[in-house]
């Protein structure tokens, strides 16, 4: 394979994923992890992606909260989060995810809705905080650089003591059969704690994402109640997952 065509998988995996691990790229190119370093750090230097340790993260997902151009598959997620901002109720209690899908929902929720928001994502309190009507409640923790995100046993702690009405969580990996999975075990466990403090579980997730899995389970897709995707919901391509019994937006 040349290393044109290496990197331009090498791109399409971050920016679906938002991270991913070098040694899972090696995997999938059928080439040494070194290989696959240089082929990042060359990336990193074009500013395709920012090179993190044992790993790369595209440059939407680590861009701060005001719009910017580096989101990938901007319009679906905007397709998405207008979905998903039908859900809401004024008055409601919810809980918000990191990722660059839960920051267009944060941006686009109407100025006027008034509601709790509980978030463990810098980026999304931050776009939040402009929204007059919407009262913040950042969980603190351990901070993730690349992901944004408060982690560890504080952000868990702090999430078995509320109940939301609603949790929206994105994924890095979903399929039908094996649910929710991750490649970050710290991520995995928050998340956990989010589903359990949720009185419904919203997934919000690009169709690109769908039949996909890596090593750590969040949850059985049973967990999940609504699914929204950029996809029309009688699309073919949902049929595994409707198959569960899951609402899909």
């Amino acid at each position: 394979m040349l290393k044109e065509e290496r990197q331009r998988i090498i791109l399409r995996e971050v920016e679906v994923h938002n991270r991913v691990l070098l040694t899972d790229l090696a995997e999938k190119l059928e080439v040494s992890v070194d290989t696959v370093r240089r082929d990042v750090k060359e990336l990193d230097a074009i500013q395709k992606l920012r090179k993190v340790h044992g790993g790369a993260v595209s440059l939407g997902f680590i861009s701060p909260a005001a719009a910017n151009t580096n989101t990938y598959a901007i319009e679906e997620k905007i397709a998405i989060a207008s979905k998903a901002i039908s859900i809401l109720k004024n008055g409601s209690v919810i809980f918000m995810d990191g990722g660059t899908t839960c920051q267009e929902l944060a941006r686009l929720l109407p100025e006027e809705m008034q509601l709790t928001c509980f978030t463990i994502s810098l980026p999304v309190a931050l776009l939040l905080q402009t929204k007059p009507g919407v009262r913040v409640i950042l969980i603190g923790g351990e901070v993730s650089r690349e992901a944004q995100i408060t982690t560890g046993v504080t952000a868990i702690n702090a999430l078995a003591d509320i109940r939301v009405d609603y949790g929206f969580i994105g994924t890095g990996y979903v399929d039908a059969l094996h649910g929710l999975t991750e490649f970050d075990w710290d991520v995995v466990q928050v998340k956990k704690a989010v589903i359990a403090s949720s009185r419904k579980v919203v997934l919000l997730c690009i169709a690109e994402k769908l039949n996909s899995q890596h090593r750590y389970r969040t949850c059985d897709i049973s967990s999940i109640n609504t699914m929204v995707t950029e996809l029309n919901p009688d699309s073919s391509r949902l049929n595994s997952f409707r198959k569960h019994q899951i609402h899909i937006l």
